[in-house]
């Protein structure tokens, strides 16, 4: 079976945009992939957080994860900062890593297009530890966003370096970026994707809002003023995200749910999207509160951390016998 790899990171609140781009995808993977999941929590700390956030964000997002149907039976789901190898095997990429391949890297770049002060070392280096990431599993594939897929580039090419270098090392990962409900945009504003760090609450839906303050937002989203029903992402993306979000919660293809809605107005819509997110909400938050009551993350985690944690020691014990690191018979 090949293998899957994904991680995230615990610097807010998961979104609606989260669960349809990729993790109802992690939903059918599982059943088709060996999958690994790890939360990215070494990652959170290039920008400043609060040690409290962060540890609670953890914990929400591991419950979540479950709560969206993730079997840990079939699901390898860890903690990053648990395992000290990536950490080592990222620093051992970052030195294999040229300046002007992390310089492009978009949250990097993007900060210093915007000249923003009090950029760490840690957001320029971090995509060479995303790379140990993933490297350290030998993954066959990473499932992506659009915007993320430049970090699996990079993996790959430093993938080929080291291979080149040393000899055979690392499985050189493919990207998959799903084809349906890859990018969920803001409501506020449809030409920018819905993200955690949204500036504008009612933009953004929180996998952890309160079902009727979502049902609101969904009823206030900007759509525009042609007043036809169709899937137009350029000159109608309010109405396209909209129709996304309806289409990848209830599993009817948008061109069914165009036609149903001929003769009809963004207001008819707007309800039916706004009543299958309420539902979706509703039965999510009763499962969420359901695992955090009982107890089970820590058992998850420190089951995931025994399985990848072994994967991780013998990865970088051989890494570093091939650079020369070890001098020692293992």
């Amino acid at each position: 079976m090949k293998r899957m790899l994904s991680g995230i990171k615990p610097t807010g609140r998961l979104t609606l945009g989260n669960y349809i781009g990729a993790i109802r995808q992690f939903l059918e993977y599982q059943n088709d992939y060996e999958l690994f999941i790890f939360i990215a929590n070494m990652h959170a700390i290039t920008v400043p957080i609060d040690p409290k956030e962060l540890k609670q964000n953890t914990k929400d997002l591991i419950a979540l994860y479950m709560a969206c149907g993730l079997d840990s039976e079939k699901t390898t789901l860890f903690l990053q900062s648990d395992l000290p190898q990536h950490t080592e095997l990222g620093w051992i990429l970052t030195c294999h890593s040229y300046m002007g391949e992390l310089q492009r890297m978009t949250q990097y770049k993007d900060k210093c297009a915007k000249q923003e002060s009090g950029i760490t070392a840690g957001l320029f280096t971090y995509p060479a530890l995303m790379a140990a990431d993933i490297l350290m599993y030998d993954a066959d594939y990473v499932p992506v966003g659009v915007d993320q897929k430049q970090h699996v580039e990079l993996a790959r090419n430093l993938a080929e370096r080291f291979n080149h270098r040393y000899g055979d090392s690392f499985v050189v990962p493919e990207p998959i970026v799903p084809k349906v409900g890859a990018k969920i945009m803001s409501l506020q504003n449809p030409t920018k994707k819905m993200s955690k760090s949204e500036e504008n609450p009612k933009g953004t839906i929180d996998l952890l809002d309160e079902p009727s303050v979502a049902r609101k937002k969904i009823m206030s989203a900007v759509t525009d003023s042609l007043g036809i029903i169709q899937y137009d992402p350029e000159n109608q993306p309010g109405l396209a995200n909209l129709l996304t979000i309806l289409s990848s919660l209830s599993n009817e293809p948008i061109d069914s749910i165009v036609n149903r809605f001929q003769g009809k107005g963004y207001g008819d819509l707007k309800k039916e999207v706004a009543e299958a997110v309420y539902n979706f909400l509703s039965e999510l938050q009763a499962k969420y509160r359901e695992i955090i009551a009982s107890g089970k993350i820590d058992e998850i985690i420190q089951a995931g951390n025994e399985k990848a944690g072994k994967i991780a020691y013998k990865k970088v014990a051989k890494i570093k016998r091939k650079l020369g690191l070890s001098i020692q018979k293992r």
